[in-house]
């Protein structure tokens, strides 16, 4: 969606008609891109990535016979057998695409997404769902009521969603975006390089720092988002660093050491005045235990790690909590 702000905006400046369409239930397609939207002008051309292209000229189609008046149009669209080889899916599916004319959705939606910001649009349907209200719900907003709740829900696991509630007025869609994880990786050399572009290819970024107080500025400005991997062992760099991110909350603190290194910072950190159920906070040793060896594969333990626990997940036992050798 992020990737569409530019293209969105152009339309509206230039009063160019144009719709925006997005999934509102899915079943099939195997893994797909949960952020995955369309723009659709008035000559049929899309802009953006929805299940490969498969459905654009459909929904092409569906955009151009939407009556004058109406504020959205739910499209049911599948796709089986060799249409799905075809269109590179892993296999098929169906679902329903909700289409709104730009001109319905709320401008301050574009800005936020366009400025990076922890960001949900919450669209209310009739039961004809021929009409549609859209309002904009940031992260820091209070919950109002169970779209706004359930947007802070999908918004905290800092990984867009949607979810479709059902209700005696008609369907409420409710799309989060959240702030795109923020990596500050304290140290230097090949494996943070590599960390580095690992996260590139996950769409986070990322910053090298090996200044204490350079870090804790950058954990402090992207608190909401932020995500810290000390990989040096420098006791006058590690420890106030991993004191500053547990201070502050930040969704995920890791540090790479062994498990000397590892005792050794939580007794720096005891001796700061860190607690026990903070001290609980810190991974290290960093990582899922996948047996790495190489660099890349570290860095791939590690960012690992890190979306599960955004996740709220783990998909295999952490290195934290095995008694085995570190590596492999």
């Amino acid at each position: 969606m992020r990737e569409l702000v530019e293209t969105a905006q152009r339309w509206v400046a230039e009063g160019r008609g144009g719709f925006l369409a997005r999934p509102v239930t899915e079943q099939g397609f195997g893994p797909r891109d949960p952020a995955g939207a369309v723009l659709v002008d008035s000559r049929g051309r899309c802009v953006g990535a929805l299940y490969n292209g498969v459905f654009d000229a459909e929904l092409a189609a569906d955009a151009a016979a939407m009556p004058a008046g109406s504020t959205a149009r739910v499209c049911e669209v599948s796709v089986a057998g060799a249409e799905a080889v075809e269109a590179r899916l892993t296999c098929g599916g169906s679902a329903e695409i909700l289409l709104q004319p730009l001109s319905a959705v709320p401008a301050e939606w574009w800005e936020l997404l366009g400025q990076g910001a922890g960001v949900a649009l919450v669209t209310r349907l009739n039961e004809a769902a021929d009409q549609a209200v859209s309002a904009v719900v940031r992260a820091v907003d209070p919950p109002r009521d169970d779209a706004a709740r359930r947007a802070g829900e999908l918004l905290a696991t800092r990984r867009p969603g949607r979810d479709a509630l059902y209700g005696q007025s008609g369907l409420v869609l409710v799309e989060a975006y959240p702030s795109a994880p923020y990596v500050v990786i304290g140290g230097s050399g090949e494996l943070a390089d590599v960390i580095g572009r690992q996260a590139g290819l996950l769409g986070w970024r990322a910053v090298t720092v090996e200044d204490a107080a350079r870090a804790a500025k950058l954990l402090a400005d992207h608190r909401d988002a932020a995500c810290l991997v000390v990989l040096s062992h420098d006791p006058g760099f590690d420890v106030p660093t991993l004191r500053e991110a547990l201070a502050l909350g930040v969704p995920y603190v890791g540090a790479l050491g062994s498990r000397r290194t590892t005792a050794r910072r939580r007794e720096g950190l005891v001796a700061a005045g860190v607690g026990e159920a903070r001290l609980a906070l810190v991974h290290g040793p960093i990582g899922l235990d996948l047996g790495a060896r190489t660099p890349p594969e570290t860095a791939l333990a590690i960012c690992a790690e890190i979306l599960g626990v955004l996740g709220g997940r783990e998909a295999a036992r952490a290195l934290r909590d095995s008694d085995g050798p570190l590596r492999g």
